[in-house]
């Protein structure tokens, strides 16, 4: 009898945990419901998250702490932290040269609206190289990184321990110990397989090396956890002279070396000149915020010996009090009178750059999207295929590039503006991530860029609506519930 009251009684107390933990789930769901409902930034994502987080907490609290949260509050609150130190002196100091070399008045209003977006300037004086895949894209930055007088800034969201990722090492370490200073920034969750071993033989030589998500932000296994917010740059800046950006990250699939991807369709773009001083202010901004240690680099605007192209450097993220990438490829879409050339290897569009696009189309301008037609993540594929039928109505063509993978992030609009960066075509660049874009008002490098997507695009083939209907339903249906995930791809 004493046996079985014990019994009965242990299983009241389990009973009642269980009961308290439930109840305490429930109350903290709905208290992220309110966070959700304050911070929300579309409808149907906050609808979204509060039913999930109220009907199931359970499920749905673990993920929102891991993809939830309308702002990088933390990194937002750095950058006002440190007005006086970087961001009103250093960044002050470029927008006033930056009117300086810019003929700001003559500006048309659609560019000063990106303008206004990035709060920098387009600056003049600047030369520009097309980098097209990784051999050339790497052979320039390891000569410019071996070339490098005062120091090095190196930025990527991937960076692997194989073949070029140990060149890489070999470079800054070199670097470093001839006494030039080296600075490697990275993404934890990017790099996240990158051994111990390899980021220790860089700091053993004097590389100064730091995630973006550093110490200052959360445990490691929080950060590790936290799969937005991610730093997507991959940029390199030589004292302050020269800058690289675009799509490769740091690893030999970028090289056309993964035969399942092979070859790799990539572009990176070199610039010399002012430009590359703004893409400086990003990383130097990226670096405050994981080290709280401002480095020592050279402000001044070295111009181009050769070249007068009008570049601007837009970074975008999540601390940005607006969506400013999406903000900035809408009003390039606006802008367009007889043609929009837009390649990138995912396709998840918000409403609003999918409306700017049908628009377009409709004005009679020549859209056209290019995607691979070999997936790297199928859930990014699979939803992109959704998005046919409201787009081949209107006349925007979509294309799938048929030689091995596309990764390149490239647009053209008319025969005046181009741009080449890290963003892609979805959400998570839209708003999650944090990107640098390079916006080109050359009618120079415009048409090189021209050159460049039309062999793309001959060697691609016109995917339409009817196309997809011929797929299978279970195609057909995963592609729609894929779509519903589109604020996270």
């Amino acid at each position: 009898m004493g046996v079985s009251a014990t019994m009965s009684s242990i299983s009241v107390d389990i009973s009642s945990l269980l009961a308290l933990a439930a109840a305490l789930l429930h109350l903290l769901g709905a208290a992220a419901a309110v966070h959700v409902l304050m911070c929300g930034r579309t409808a149907q994502g906050t609808i979204a998250w509060m039913i999930a987080l109220i009907a199931l907490p359970y499920v749905a609290l673990p993920l929102y702490l891991i993809l939830g949260g309308h702002k990088f509050r933390a990194y937002l609150e750095a950058r006002r932290s440190y007005k006086e130190t970087l961001h009103l002196l250093v960044r002050g100091l470029l927008l006033d040269e930056a009117k300086k070399a810019t003929a700001v008045a003559d500006l048309p209003a659609d560019l000063r609206a990106l303008q206004a977006l990035g709060g920098m300037a387009f600056t003049r004086g600047n030369d520009a190289e097309l980098l097209i895949n990784g051999d050339a894209t790497f052979a320039a930055i390891f000569a410019g990184i071996d070339a490098a007088e005062r120091y090095v800034l190196v930025q990527f969201f991937i960076i692997r321990d194989d073949g070029l990722g140990r060149a890489l090492q070999r470079r800054l370490i070199a670097k470093a110990e001839a006494g030039v200073a080296v600075y490697l920034l990275f993404d934890d969750v990017g790099c996240s397989g990158l051994p111990t071993a390899y980021l220790a033989a860089l700091r053993s030589a004097g590389v100064r090396v730091c995630p973006f998500n550093g110490p200052r932000s959360g445990g490691w296994l929080m950060r590790r956890l936290r799969l937005n917010f991610r730093n997507h740059r991959k940029v390199v800046v030589v004292d302050g002279r020269k800058a690289w950006v675009g799509g490769h990250n740091v690893a030999d699939e970028y090289l056309g070396k993964n035969p399942q991807l092979s070859p790799w369709r990539d572009t990176h773009v070199a610039v010399t000149g002012p430009a590359a001083v703004a893409c400086q202010l990003s990383f130097a901004e990226d670096w405050h915020w994981a080290t709280r240690d401002l480095p020592e680099l050279d402000w001044r605007f070295h111009y181009a010996p050769a070249g007068d192209k009008a570049v601007l450097a837009l970074p975008s993220g999540p601390s940005d009090s607006l969506d400013t990438c999406a903000l900035a490829f809408c009003q390039a879409i606006e802008r367009a009178r007889r043609r929009v050339w837009i390649v990138s290897p995912y396709f998840v569009p918000d409403d609003a750059v999918l409306a700017a696009l049908q628009l377009a189309a409709l004005r009679g301008v020549d859209v056209r999207v290019l995607l691979p037609a070999r997936p790297d993540h199928v859930l990014v594929w699979l939803a992109s295929f959704s998005f046919l039928e409201e787009t081949d109505a209107v006349g925007v063509k979509i294309h799938h590039y048929q030689q091995g993978f596309l990764h390149q992030k490239v647009v053209l609009v008319d025969d005046d503006l181009a741009s080449v960066g890290t963003a892609n075509f979805d959400n998570r660049s839209f708003v999650i991530n944090f990107e640098l874009t390079l916006f080109f008002a050359d009618r120079a490098f415009a048409a090189e860029v021209e050159r460049m997507l039309e062999a793309d695009f001959a060697l691609s083939r016109r995917v339409t609506a009817a196309d997809v209907q011929r797929r299978p339903l279970y195609f057909r249906v995963g592609a729609r519930l894929c779509r519903l995930l589109a604020p996270l791809l």
